[in-house]
């Protein structure tokens, strides 16, 4: 994964204007998207990261969701509800990211 955080930076280095243009509107459709809470908005990219394979965005949004108040239960639920739609080799590749936490 530190590779990929070396890459990111690289990317936020060349090109500023595009990462703040993303950056700004992933800020608006967090905030202003819908009705959902932010634990409730947290919690749904857990599971869209989890989903997705996307390693680091678990990681980064399951401590998201704790800031914004979640409990390690509610966390647990929004990586078990991949486990049908997505498969449990999915699951266990979140979990292994969850359970790394420490």
């Amino acid at each position: 994964m530190k590779d990929q955080y070396a890459l990111f930076a690289e990317f936020k280095s060349q090109f500023p204007e595009i990462h703040e243009k993303n950056e700004a509107l992933g800020e608006y459709i967090h905030q202003h998207g819908g009705p959902l809470d932010e634990k409730t908005r947290w919690l749904v990219k857990v599971g869209i990261s989890a989903a997705s394979h996307h390693q680091n965005a678990v990681s980064t949004h399951v401590a998201k969701a704790r800031e914004a108040g979640a409990s390690e239960e509610e966390i647990l639920h929004a990586l078990f509800l991949v486990i049908p739609t997505c498969g449990f080799p999915t699951f266990m590749e979140a979990y292994r990211i969850y359970k790394d936490k420490d």
